[in-house]
């Protein structure tokens, strides 16, 4: 490999860590910013949106409560999955898009992951009332929507031919 090819591997993994680190501090951030709240509600959009914060100490829905240490061996695994994927593919242009929305995945998982190892629960802070959702953060935004995208990808794009890959960002 010259050193172009090099020099763009690297500039390519520096962009998704820097974006990886600070879409985890901006769930860091809400979060915190989220449990100034106390008890009480900050209605955004009245009987639509709302800013109510609780401590999940279970996964999404409310699933898997007291479970803290389960949920961070499965996001480590998930975690582990995404980097060693992001480095297989780094060099193949075609996959730059997934490669995006997996960073999105990744720094969810890690905002979450951070939750609940220093604190025990999760910080959730954004409710919908018109539909009743559950509580949720910015985290499982991405999360959620990267899964969605990263699924719809798969089935539109499917796995390329393999030896076909090509070099370059």
């Amino acid at each position: 490999m010259n050193h172009d090819g090099r020099a763009s591997i690297i500039r390519t993994a520096l962009l998704g860590v820097l974006l990886c680190g600070g879409l985890i501090a901006a769930d860091l951030l809400t979060k915190l910013a989220a449990s100034k709240l106390g008890s009480r509600e900050v209605v955004l959009i009245p009987g639509v949106l709302s800013l109510s914060y609780i401590e999940n100490h279970g996964a999404a829905f409310g699933i898997m409560q007291g479970r803290q240490w389960l949920l961070i061996v499965i996001s480590a695994v998930i975690i582990a999955a995404a980097v060693v994927f992001c480095i297989r593919r780094i060099r193949d242009t075609r996959y730059r898009y997934l490669r995006v929305l997996t960073v999105f995945l990744v720094a969810g998982a890690l905002g979450n992951m951070i939750d609940r190892i220093m604190l025990g629960y999760v910080r959730d802070f954004i409710y919908f009332k018109l539909i009743d959702f559950p509580v949720f953060n910015v985290a499982d935004i991405y999360v959620t929507v990267s899964a969605v995208l990263i699924l719809i990808w798969i089935i539109l794009h499917g796995d390329p031919e393999p030896g076909s890959s090509s070099d370059g960002e």
